[in-house]
């Protein structure tokens, strides 16, 4: 039995699917994280069932990608029945959609969802007269507990037994008279003829394409053949209907049947009952204290990223340095050639080692805390303070949400720029991502910070607060190359942004630190390890390879120096950052061991030595401070990279997410250097 969910962004959808088969659908309390449809399957009472998880949307009058899924399912796919999902505060609302659904099919289960959130805000829905209502089962549900599933399913099963048929909305009589005349046009036994034409009066053309193409008819050439749309709209005018007019008629009349149901089945206890979430608002939203609130708690979520992921990291460090010794041992004992034993050990799984001693312990710690705030409903209101912003520079507010995404990891942020309708914002966040620094060029940014930039016995809140500024600068140079990227290669105005301001919801501890472990750290860590491999074999050969007896990594690093030189940096920090390309953790490794001359990344745990290698080499804070530029803006990681052209398509745009970076890099470097000289 194959079975779709739908509804409007946000009131359950994937949690249900979730629960219904066991899968583990990315969730979170904010509108839009469903972009794509997700299958999975169940079995109960002796009956096997296929759901289909689709994306959210408002109403069946499509206006993106994710939203065309989900009303040409519901349109033209062939399933047994259909679960609406609605949210018991916000019913009347939701009810607009399940209304547009009832007009194509009465295969429908009402699942009225949220039911412990009404209960808090002394919201009371009557389910059974809900049902007589809209003439179709309604079953209330608490889908984080998996209540109410089994009522569910057997009511899915129950109207996917009984014939096919549709609930009618009355429309303006005149419109309907008119609309008979263009009937003939229609199949017949398809669909709700007088939906379809309504639609192609709204100028839903889109859909009329796509009903076209599934019945193989000409319904789009035969009306505008004809000029009938023109005759019908001419009458229109004649009663004072406006072109504009017809869509506005048709929500208006969905709106009004809404709000005359729920007026019968929803009963406020409470007046105030959202009186908290907007005493909340008043500060998160508001435009003096917003953006103060929002950078507090990035840096508090720094701070303890900073101060807690030494700890876990260096005990990693530590054991997998000690299997390190084992290994290598084992592989001598075996009589493995020397050459391929020392590669294998201390190339490929040093790298391996350091790459998740360091990335690991930071992600582990950052995921958690942003998923903390994505479910209790900060997000979105970063989003909104943020949409101005991004505004004037022709870009999409929900290119914050992306921008978030990207401290944790910029692959993360590319993917989850799918949330953006616009495919010409979607490319400017995709673009523009890696001007945020991820978790693995966090390690260096510290280590820099406390080294060059703080005395020793500065607190983690002080390298936190420079950390935050050098996030600033990155920020404010993503809403510029927006901006210019807007007026060059991807012109174009801003798209309506519609965000739903989800309500504050209290996280669940449990499931947040599975979801952020399972689906983001180690999906991050796995595309990692994946690319660091081939990196440390690289970087081996690069430092055991000679020419003359100078190594490669020797000749490279020579030959880069003048030009390293050139802005502030030297050839041994440009070719840390070129062989650090699949994994920026590694980048101060392999500093170490350019200066030291060494065949092998390795580790000083003791900054002050550390600190005295660099000076010794010629740093000094303006150095630090070049680098700690170029790390901000340089090229992105092999992974970010190869995730960008999986989800554009085209290298093209992998190329130029590559180069915008590394020219701001280098010109930021340069005029620092510049600038201290003289």
């Amino acid at each position: 039995m194959r079975v779709g969910l739908i509804g409007n962004p946000n009131v359950g959808k994937s949690t249900i699917f979730n629960g219904l088969t066991g899968m583990r659908q990315h969730t979170g309390n904010w509108p839009g994280k469903t972009v794509a449809k997700a299958t999975g399957y169940k079995v109960y009472n002796g009956m096997s069932y296929q759901f289909e998880d689709l994306p959210g949307t408002y109403s069946l009058l499509a206006h993106s990608k994710e939203e065309d899924v989900t009303r040409n399912f519901v349109y033209f796919d062939d399933y047994d029945a259909l679960i609406v999902v609605c949210d018991a505060t916000a019913l009347e609302r939701n009810l607009n959609l399940v209304l547009q659904v009832l007009e194509i099919t009465d295969k429908v289960v009402v699942c009225v969802n949220l039911l412990d959130e009404a209960k808090k805000k002394k919201i009371d829905v009557d389910l059974r007269k809900l049902s007589l209502l809209l003439g179709v089962p309604v079953v209330g549900a608490i889908a984080r507990d998996k209540k109410g599933f089994n009522d569910l399913l057997d009511k899915v099963k129950l109207v996917s037994l009984k014939k096919e048929g549709y609930v009618k909305i009355n429309y303006d009589n005149f419109i309907l008279k008119d609309i008979k005349k263009l009937e003939k046009f229609i199949p017949k036994n398809l669909v709700n003829s007088e939906n379809v034409l309504l639609r192609y009066l709204a100028s839903d053309y889109d859909f009329i394409n796509a009903f076209d193409y599934k019945y193989k008819t000409n319904l789009m050439r035969n009306l505008e053949a004809k000029y009938i749309k023109e005759d019908i709209l001419n009458g229109f005018k004649s009663r004072g209907i406006n072109y504009d007019d017809i869509d506005t008629i048709i929500t208006e009349t969905i709106n009004e049947k809404s709000y005359s149901i729920c007026k019968r089945v929803v009963k406020y206890n409470k007046d105030n009952y959202d009186k908290k979430e907007r005493i909340i608002d008043k500060y998160l939203t508001n435009k003096i204290t917003g953006i103060p609130i929002m950078l507090c708690l990035l840096f508090l979520i720094l701070w303890i990223t900073i101060t807690l992921a030494n700890i876990p990291s260096d005990f990693l460090y530590e054991k997998f340095f000690e299997f390190e010794d084992i290994l290598y041992n084992f592989l001598v004992n075996i009589h493995l050639p020397i050459w391929f034993t020392d590669m294998f050990v201390h190339g490929v799984y040093r790298v391996l080692a350091w790459v998740v001693a360091v990335m690991l312990p930071p992600m582990a710690i950052f995921f958690p805390l942003f998923t903390l705030l994505e479910d209790f409903g900060v997000l979105p209101r970063i989003a909104f303070n943020l949409d101005k912003s991004f505004e004037k520079c022709s870009s999409c507010g929900k290119q914050a949400l992306t921008m978030v995404m990207g401290f944790g990891c910029n692959a993360v942020g590319v993917t989850g720029a799918r949330i953006i309708d616009s495919p010409r914002e979607r490319l400017i966040a995709i673009i523009t991502n890696s001007f945020v620094p991820c978790n693995g060029r966090f390690p260096l940014l510290i280590s820099l910070i406390t080294m060059f930039l703080v005395t020793n016995n500065s607190s983690g809140l002080m390298r936190a607060f420079i950390l935050l500024i050098f996030i600033l600068v990155g920020v404010i140079v993503t809403f510029i190359v927006s901006k210019i990227l807007s007026n060059t290669i991807l012109k174009g105005v801003p798209s309506s942004f519609t965000l739903e301001l989800p309500p504050y919801r209290r996280p669940q501890i449990g499931k947040v630190l599975v979801r952020s472990l399972i689906d983001r750290t180690l999906f991050v860590l796995k595309r990692a390890v994946c690319v660091s491999a081939p990196a440390g074999l690289v970087i081996w050969i690069f430092s055991n390879v000679a020419i003359n007896g100078v190594s490669l990594l020797k000749i490279f690093s020579d030959f880069l120096d003048p030009f390293g030189k050139f802005i502030g940096l030297d050839g041994v920090i440009i070719m840390a950052f070129i062989l650090g390309f699949p994994a920026n953790e590694i980048v101060i490794p392999i500093m170490i061991m350019g200066y030291m001359s060494l065949g092998m990344i390795t580790d000083m745990n003791d900054l002050n030595l550390l600190k005295e290698l660099f000076v010794n080499n010629g740093w000094t804070y303006v150095t630090a401070i070049c680098v700690m530029l170029f790390s901000l803006f340089h090229f992105p990681c092999l992974t970010t990279l190869v995730t960008i052209k999986k989800e554009t398509g085209k290298w093209k745009w992998a190329f130029i997410s590559f180069i915008i970076p590394l020219i701001i890099g280098i010109g930021l470097c340069f005029i620092i250097r510049l600038f201290f000289i003289h």
